[in-house]
């Protein structure tokens, strides 16, 4: 051997004690013939327990109680064949205390001048078990969760380039699309295809403003599932993240709306069809107070006018020498004064006169009559001096102003009320303004609290809308918009 084969061996000779000791891996050096330990390194001897004494009168079965010495012989034989250059083996330390643990060998065969040698290196691998362990919970539960939810759980990867794919679907995939997993991901193009032709711009800029703004993907639209012939309606959420190269990955879930999204349409109708149903009702109880207003004004205010007449004349016949007489034809005419004004007040409260004289004139008035009656001021301002409305809409917004006030008077303890009437050339705006003590909101949704639901639906049946509010200093405003009817252009009608 040459000087300098010599200086290194002695070199390698020199570290090899100092590397054995440093080691955080179990090392083993066993006598392939008797199989009894030659040498043992001390992270080794520490975690076994043991000392190197112990050891060196023990087998490798004494601490690996699960493998047996015709194992061991078998795989240190492969090793000596040369037919392998390591082998692999896991098995389980049993240390002094009794206490276990997993560990794995890599065994190397090597055949020294004092006899034939398998060097055993191992690891304990407890903490890559316990993580592998938790894994497979995690994707047990993962699992479990995503077969029991009621959709289609997916990742969908937007590239860099503009091409789009399906990373992961569930099982509920077909259930929910009428397409398997597999056909969705051999060809990704096929969800937005099963999308109306109406509802795909809605999709794509919901995926837009995704990407734009890093937010939640969220989008509600029909699709057309072939299998069943049929439509569906169905909600895709999702969450991004970017990737590398600029590449956008969503993980989400789609669900079947479609039995929501009817039943919401039916509400709708329904709201649509009572809206309707309350605007004829209106209508119709507004025609009939007319009529009943009419027929006590001209019939019974004509009959009492007629009996005022006839009384008068009686009692300038009626004998000057019976006071008695002429004290009962006083009374008689005074009771029917009486029954006039109440006739009189009767028809104006069915339907007031004066709404035909315009609505400024007729809120103007009905406040007045209010400061009169109630005793809180009211006072009343108008943008415009005559503001013209179709008749119905007219009188649903009087009724509101006149149902404002009782509610005002039997609740707000108020000491005056405020009253704006706008007009612009989109609506109309009713605001009625008290410094009261406000309306919560328990009351305006407690049980028989029909004031401000009929308010509301005489706003919705013309069209409107109807708002109360706390006012700023205290009290209550009550807004109402009305939408202009468009009149009819007389010029084009003449025209014609």
């Amino acid at each position: 051997m040459k000087p300098e084969a010599n200086i290194i061996n002695k070199m390698h000779a020199e570290w090899l004690p100092t590397i054995l000791r440093g080691s955080f891996s179990e090392i083993y050096v066993l006598n392939c013939d008797t199989l009894r330990f030659e040498y043992v390194n001390p992270t080794a001897t520490n975690n076994l327990q043991y000392s190197t004494a112990e050891l060196a009168e023990m087998a490798p079965t004494a601490i690996a109680k699960n493998t047996t010495n015709e194992a061991y012989r078998q795989c240190f034989q492969e090793l000596r064949d040369g037919n392998q250059a390591s082998a692999t083996i896991n098995t389980v330390h049993t240390r002094k205390d009794g206490t276990t643990y997993p560990i794995e060998f890599q065994l190397f065969y090597l055949a020294s001048d004092t006899g034939p040698v398998i060097i055993a290196i191992g690891n304990d691998v407890s903490s890559r078990d316990k993580s592998d362990k938790a894994l497979r919970a995690s994707e047990s539960r993962l699992s479990a969760m995503v077969s029991n939810t009621p959709g289609l759980v997916y990742q969908f990867l937007l590239s860099s380039a503009g091409q789009f794919s399906y990373p992961y679907l569930s099982d509920g995939c077909e259930a929910l699309l009428g397409i398997s997993a597999e056909e969705l991901r051999g060809d990704p193009a096929m969800f937005v295809e099963l999308i109306l032709p109406e509802d795909r711009q809605s999709y794509r800029a919901a995926m837009l403003t995704s990407i734009d703004q890093m937010s939640n993907w969220n989008w509600e639209g029909r699709i057309w599932i072939e299998k069943w012939k049929d439509v569906k309606w169905i909600n895709l959420r999702a969450t991004p993240r970017t990737l590398e190269e600029q590449a956008v990955q969503w993980e989400g879930i789609m669900t079947n709306i479609t039995s929501s999204k009817l039943e919401q349409e039916e509400i709708v109708s329904s709201r649509a069809q009572l809206a309707e149903l309350s605007a004829h009702i209106n209508t119709v109880k507004e025609k009939e107070r007319t009529h009943i207003a009419r027929e006590i004004h001209d019939d019974l205010g004509g009959n009492l006018t007629a009996i005022k007449m006839a009384l008068a004349l009686l009692t300038r016949r009626m004998p000057s020498d019976n006071p008695e007489l002429i004290e009962k034809a006083d009374y008689v005419e005074s009771l029917v004064d009486r029954t006039i004004e109440t006739v009189h007040r009767i028809a104006g409260n069915l339907r007031p006169g004066v709404l035909d004289f315009g609505l400024v004139a007729a809120i103007d008035w009905q406040a007045k009559e209010f400061e009169k009656q109630v005793g809180i001021p009211c006072v009343f301002s108008s943008s415009h001096p005559d503001i013209e409305l179709d008749l119905d809409q007219a009188t649903a917004l009087f009724r509101i102003f006149q149902e404002a006030l009782t509610n005002i008077a039997k609740h707000a303890q108020a000491s005056i009320v405020d009253v704006h009437l706008v007009h612009t050339r989109q609506y109309v705006r009713l605001e009625i303004i008290d410094n009261g003590r406000g309306i919560k909101m328990a009351d305006r949704t407690k049980a028989k609290s029909f004031g401000i639901r009929g308010m509301v639906e005489r706003s919705i049946s013309m069209g409107g809308s109807l708002s109360v509010s706390t006012a700023p200093k205290g009290g209550t405003i009550v807004a109402i918009n009305v939408p202009l009817i468009p009149l009819p252009d007389i010029t084009k009608q003449n025209q014609h």
